[in-house]
């Protein structure tokens, strides 16, 4: 296996440069981020930065790398840090809405295959909190997998994981422990050569434990948990990719406290897979399950079929994202005004300059 199928090169990636010339510049992953510099992988490793080309053509923050990203970067023999041209296509993206007015995209980790949903026993597993994850994922392209962890603290641990995959519908729930022997056995059918991985959770969930566990050193320092509620404390302060002994690729990432996904309805049907199905058979294709007479949605709630704080909860994901979508094209048009006045004003810039003898 060559050093860019180790760091999870595929043939997606392989098509955007099969093209290129010879000369070519070095293919690197980004392994780790830090004050506007990034620690690379691959042709070379290193670190580097972005070029003016390319900082002068993003248009977003969220077009600039981020950890998991694959690039092309000049870096002549013997350089110390080299330079990035080029960004190539993601072949998924886990984001979320920054907070703020604005709606601006925030890239939390690139071309993730599975995603590691960690929530802990006993505090953190919240069904909500979760399917507001889902919703992130499934609009990303990853694959989502629940872990409920710390499953050690738990005397009714595998009952809470049952009635959770009977609300979590076509997801994976696992129960882990970092702390026993064989706690982490679990995850063996998920941690492929190659194949990448991004742990997301709440601060403190366990994710800095689990992963040192699993490339079997310390690499990434630890709290002990809270007494007052026996929840840990938040460690991981920035995104880093990691190789496991055996070939998978883990990205660390810090916990999140506010978690708004930047998906759209669509996403969020995805996550509610039940109701978008039930919906099909409403009177109006449009319906907002609320009043509309021939719901569907509605019946299956009143019949028992549907659990109504599942459809609740599914309302107020629709309206968040409604809501965000909203901003989203404010934040479009007042970009789109704010480069043709850059535009604008070149040209103006340019006819005086034609003008003076």
């Amino acid at each position: 296996m060559s050093a860019l199928q180790r760091l999870g090169w595929s043939e997606f990636f392989q098509q955007q440069v099969a093209f290129d010339c010879a000369d070519r510049l070095q293919l690197v992953r980004v392994v780790a981020e830090q004050r506007g510099l990034y620690a690379v992988s691959g042709e070379f490793n290193g670190w580097a930065e972005i070029g003016g080309r390319f900082r002068h053509e993003a248009t977003s923050e969220a077009r600039y790398p981020a950890v998991g990203d694959w690039l092309e970067v000049a870096a002549p023999p013997g350089a110390g840090r080299g330079v990035v041209h080029r960004r190539l296509d993601r072949r998924s993206v886990l984001s979320r809405s920054a907070a703020g007015r604005a709606a601006v995209e925030q890239v939390v980790a690139a071309n993730v295959d599975t995603v590691f949903l960690v929530s802990a026993f006993p505090h953190d597993v919240n069904a909500n909190r979760l399917e507001r994850y889902l919703t992130m994922v499934w609009d990303g392209g990853g694959v989502p997998v629940v872990l409920l962890s710390k499953a050690d603290l738990c005397e009714d641990a595998a009952e809470q994981a049952t009635l959770l995959r009977g609300r979590l519908r076509f997801v994976d729930v696992v129960l882990v422990s970092a702390k026993a022997p064989d706690g982490l056995h679990a995850l063996t059918p998920y941690l492929r050569p190659g194949h990448t991985i991004a742990l997301l959770g709440s601060s403190g969930a366990g994710k800095s434990t689990m992963i040192n566990r699993l490339l079997g050193r310390d690499a990434l320092s630890t709290q002990a948990v809270r007494a007052a509620d026996g929840r840990g404390r938040h460690t991981t302060t920035s995104r880093q990719l990691l190789e496991m002994p055996g070939g998978a690729l883990l990205i660390d990432t810090p916990g999140m406290r506010e978690l708004q996904p930047w998906g759209d309805e669509s996403a969020v049907d995805r996550t509610f897979d039940d109701i978008a199905q039930l919906a099909r058979h409403c009177r109006f294709t449009d319906c907002a399950h609320a009043a509309e007479p021939g719901c569907a949605v509605r019946e299956a709630v009143t019949t028992g079929t549907l659990a109504r704080e599942r459809l609740v909860h599914y309302q107020r994901l629709v309206r968040e994202a409604a809501f965000e979508a909203g901003k989203r094209d404010v934040h479009v048009a007042l970009e789109r005004k704010r480069r043709w006045k850059q535009v604008h004003q070149h040209q103006k810039e340019l006819y005086r300059r034609r003008e003076k003898p």
